[in-house]
C-alpha cells in the first residue's frame, strides 16, 4: 500500500510517500480502507520530534481518520465490512480503574493514532473494533475526518472542565484553528455569548459566520482592552485557551471574577506567568484539559451527525502532497482543518 512516513525527525521534507506492507488485523480489529485523514498540530510536533518521547521509526502520522471497513477480525461483532466509519482518535487499555470508570483519557496507556502508534496517513490501517464509529451518509469522508480530535477536545474543555453554563460569555482565542472553530460552534449552540479572536479580516469574517457575536483581531487590536469594552469592564466567564505563551497573560487578564480559564495546548511555548494574588482574590480557576472520553466523543458526534455543529475544512490535499499540507498548517494560513484525501 501507499503511505507517508517519517524516517527521521525534521521539517516537512522528511515526509516520504512510499510503498509499505499492508497491515493485517488481529481477531479483535478491523482493517480500514482510509479515505481521509485530517492534520493536527500533533502531526507537526511528532514530525519535528518531541524531547523525551520515543517515536518508533519509520512512523506513520495521522490521528483524525475516516474510511470504509475492508475487513473485520473473527471476534468483531458490531462493525461490518463495507461500513463507513470514523475512528476515535485515541486508544486506551479498556481495563484499568480510569477506563472502567469512564475516564479513559486518564488511562496510563492512553495514546493517539499517529503519536506512538501508526496513524492514518496510509491507504490501510488496522484498528480496534471499539474505535470505529459509523458515520451518516450525508457526511463525506473528508468532513468526518475533520471532526473527532478537535470537537472532542473542545467539548471536554467547555463542558467537563470549565462547566460552561448557558448564557455565559466565552472568549475563544485563535478561533481560526480547528479546535477554536469547534469551540465557537459549541459555545454558541449552548446559547452563550461568544467573543472570538483571529488574525486578519478574512478570518474574523469566518468566525462571525460560525456564530461568534463579537470578533477581535489579535494582531491589530489589544484584545484585553476590546474584551473589557465589550463586557462593560467585567471580563468573560470562560477563556478557551490553547495558544500558550503568546496569549497567556492577556487571556488571564480577560477573566471576570469567578472566571475559568481552560487550556489544552501550548503551540507558542509552555512557559507562562501567573499572579497568584489575582487568582485567589478574584476566585478564578485555571484548568488543564486533555482530549476527552469515548463517551463524550459519542455525545458530540450526535451534534455533528444532526447538523447542530459541523466541521470546518480549509483545504484538502492528496496524500502524496502531505508535505505541502504540513507547510500550510505550519504557516498558520488555514481557517479550520487541513485534510489529506487518501
Amino acid at each position: 500500500m501507499k503511505a507517508v512516513r517519517i524516517h527521521r525527525h525534521g521539517g516537512p521534507e522528511v515526509l516520504v510517500y512510499e510503498d509499505v506492507p499492508e497491515p493485517r488485523p488481529r481477531a479483535d480489529q478491523i482493517l480500514l480502507r482510509v479515505r481521509a485523514c485530517a492534520l493536527n498540530h500533533l502531526d507537526l510536533w511528532v514530525r519535528r520530534g518531541l524531547p523525551g518521547v520515543p517515536i518508533p521509526l519509520p512512523h506513520i502520522l495521522g490521528s483524525d481518520i475516516a474510511g470504509q471497513v475492508a475487513e473485520v477480525g473473527e471476534f468483531c461483532e458490531r462493525i461490518r465490512p463495507g461500513q463507513r466509519v470514523l475512528l476515535a482518535p485515541a486508544l486506551s487499555c479498556r481495563q484499568c480503574r480510569e477506563c472502567v470508570s469512564g475516564r479513559d483519557n486518564r488511562c496510563g496507556r492512553y495514546s493517539l493514532f499517529g503519536y506512538q502508534i501508526p496513524g492514518g496517513n496510509a491507504e490501510y490501517l488496522a484498528a480496534p473494533e471499539y474505535a470505529a464509529i459509523p458515520i451518516p451518509e450525508h457526511l463525506s469522508f473528508e468532513q468526518a475526518a475533520a471532526v473527532p480530535l478537535v470537537f472532542l477536545t473542545a467539548y471536554h474543555m467547555l463542558f467537563e472542565r470549565a462547566r460552561l453554563q448557558a448564557g455565559e460569555t466565552v472568549l475563544v482565542v485563535a478561533a481560526s484553528s480547528g479546535v477554536g472553530s469547534a469551540a465557537v460552534q459549541l459555545a454558541k449552540w449552548f446559547r452563550c455569548r461568544v467573543i472570538a479572536t483571529a488574525g486578519g479580516e478574512a478570518k474574523l469574517a469566518k468566525a462571525k459566520e460560525l456564530g461568534a457575536d463579537e470578533v477581535v483581531d489579535h494582531y491589530a487590536q489589544d484584545f484585553v482592552a476590546e474584551v473589557k469594552r465589550l463586557t462593560d469592564r467585567r471580563g468573560v466567564d470562560v477563556v478557551f485557551e490553547h495558544v500558550g505563551a503568546a496569549t497567556w497573560s492577556r487571556s488571564v487578564q480577560c477573566l471576570a471574577p469567578g472566571g475559568r480559564l481552560v487550556t489544552c495546548g501550548a503551540t507558542t511555548g509552555p512557559e507562562a506567568a501567573l499572579d497568584i494574588r489575582f487568582l485567589f482574590y478574584r476566585q478564578q480557576s485555571v484548568l488543564g484539559s486533555f482530549m476527552g472520553t469515548l463517551g463524550e466523543l459519542y455525545r458530540v458526534l450526535d451534534l455533528v451527525f444532526h447538523n447542530e455543529v459541523g466541521p470546518v475544512i480549509d483545504r484538502v490535499y492528496p496524500l502524496a502532497e502531505a508535505a505541502a499540507a504540513h507547510r500550510w498548517l505550519e504557516n498558520k494560513e488555514q481557517f479550520g482543518k487541513v485534510v489529506l484525501a487518501v
